[in-house]
C-alpha cells in the first residue's frame, strides 16, 4: 500500500519543495496568534530536543550564544566599518 500524498500546507519546511514555496507560504496563518503560536511551538522543539534532556551538554547553550554574538555583529557592522583604521584618508 503506497503512502497517500501530503498536501502542502500540512508540509514542513524542510519538505516543501521550491516550487510549492509560495503556495505553502500561502497557506501559513500569519495573523498575531498564528506567529506567536509558531514562536512557541520552535521554542518548545529547541527546548526539548536541546536543553531538556537527560545527558546534556553546552550544545543548546552555545547555539544561542553563538546567534547572540552573529546578530550583535550584523547589527553593528555599519557602526565597526567606519571604526577601522585606514591606511589612506
Amino acid at each position: 500500500m503506497a503512502d497517500r500524498p501530503v498536501p502542502v500546507i500540512e508540509k514542513r519546511l524542510m519538505d516543501v519543495k521550491l516550487g510549492e514555496m509560495g503556495s505553502w507560504l500561502g497557506g501559513r496563518d500569519f495573523t498575531p496568534n498564528g506567529v506567536i503560536s509558531a514562536v512557541r511551538r520552535g521554542h518548545e522543539r529547541y527546548y526539548n530536543k536541546y536543553i531538556n534532556v537527560k545527558k546534556g551538554g553546552i550544545g543548546g547553550v552555545a547555539m544561542v550564544l553563538v546567534g547572540y554574538v552573529a546578530l550583535s555583529y550584523l547589527f553593528d557592522f555599519e557602526h565597526l566599518k567606519h571604526d577601522r583604521w585606514r591606511k589612506y584618508h
